[in-house]
């Protein structure tokens, strides 16, 4: 299918940057918003765009929310519009939330006389970076004057057509953090005038593990993962400085509150004893989304009008992290996700692999459904 939302998806693939440093995403995004004449702001958060529908009906404001970086995966797939940009893929689908809310605001703006209500669209930098994109936007003031707010993931569990939401808890709190072990550095030959920060490291890893498996409860989902482990220099030289980058994952706030406590009192613990030194340092931290009762049955309902009942699913809560949370925090809030997966074509990989493909089909389902949001909701809703 060839289409504006499939090419501009495409073209935002091509083009993957991490973070915020997105200098082609924003010419990309900057010069369709020129060409339909659209007004937009950068002054919220860092490398995101907000762009505004009928700014002059602002006694009722919706706003549409699309994370737009990539991560640092090296692509493998063998596609036209393969990443240009070594070692960096839209491993995540950003590329196509931000080409579903460009279609969606094209098609309101096409119709915006005939809709009451103001319509904000953002286009939001590093969602999967550190700080957070979006409390930064927040912090800036963005959802001051909108007054709720919905936002969709692609998700590979569900066939193309498909949507998918619950109301409350969405997802896990997501914490990630860096853990700095500090030694001595000496000849192999003498370890012994050395302190190695690689073997404190090992052991606070260790400990970590069994203090989550034997002090939390086991009804209660609790993920610990180091991604990214850096150590030394040579095979003969005692390493002087261990890094280690972290994420953990809970259901519950406190649980994040009691582990993140454990693990800076382990890895003091383990340096000590070792000679060394130990640093924690806290690198982002997303709350959990909380849908909106509300808002929830509204947003299905627009989705059931535009895929049928029978492809309206619930969605099950995980242990993923989206810093969605930020903005439905402030003002009500719900969060869906469209299915992007088809077997025929072999889309049957999920999110953050270097192999990652959805089903093009997919995006005219999001846009339908943004839109339909909108025009279902212009007048208005009560809280």
């Amino acid at each position: 299918m060839e289409s504006y939302v499939v090419n501009l998806r495409r073209e935002l693939h091509q083009h993957a940057e991490i973070g915020f440093d997105l200098p082609e995403t924003l010419a990309i995004l900057r010069r369709e918003l020129d060409a339909l004449g659209v007004p937009y702001t950068e002054q919220y958060g860092k490398s995101s765009i907000v762009a505004t529908v009928n700014p002059e009906k602002s006694h009722f404001t919706i706003g549409v929310r699309a994370d737009t970086d990539a991560l640092p995966i090296e692509e493998q797939n063998d596609v036209p519009y393969r990443s240009c940009h070594k070692g960096i893929m839209h491993a995540c689908g950003h590329d196509s939330h931000a080409a579903i809310v460009m279609e969606t605001l094209r098609r309101v703006w096409a119709m915006r006389e005939q809709i009451g209500c103001c319509v904000k669209f953002i286009f939001q930098a590093a969602e999967e970076y550190a700080p957070s994109g979006a409390m930064l936007m927040v912090k800036d003031g963005v959802m001051e004057d909108i007054d709720c707010i919905v936002g969709m993931h692609c998700d590979t569990n569900f066939p193309a057509g498909h949507l998918a939401i619950t109301e409350g808890p969405q997802n896990a709190t997501s914490d990630g953090f860096m853990l700095d072990f500090y030694g001595v550095s000496a000849h192999a030959a003498r370890q012994h005038a050395g302190v190695d920060a690689n073997v404190m490291a090992l052991r606070a890893f260790m400990d970590i593990e069994l203090m989550i498996a034997k002090e939390i409860n086991a009804k209660k989902p609790v993920i610990f993962n180091v991604g990214a482990i850096h150590g030394g220099s040579a095979n003969n030289i005692i390493c002087d400085h261990c890094s280690m980058f972290c994420t953990l994952r809970t259901w519950e706030d406190g649980v994040a509150e009691y582990v993140l406590d454990k693990v800076k009192r382990i890895i003091e613990a383990v340096a000590s004893t070792a000679g060394g030194s130990a640093t924690f340092t806290l690198k982002k931290h997303y709350p959990i989304i909380q849908n909106d009762k509300k808002m929830t049955a509204l947003f299905r309902a627009a989705g059931v009008k535009t895929v049928g009942e029978e492809n309206m699913h619930e969605n099950a809560r995980g242990m993923g992290g989206e810093d969605f949370s930020y903005f439905a925090n402030e003002k009500p809030g719900a969060f869906m996700r469209f299915g992007v997966r088809n077997e025929e074509k072999g889309y049957t990989i999920g999110v953050h692999n270097d192999r990652f493909m959805l089903d093009e089909d997919a995006l005219e389902y999001g846009v339908r459904t943004f839109v339909q949001f909108i025009l279902d909701n212009q007048n208005g809703i009560e809280f």
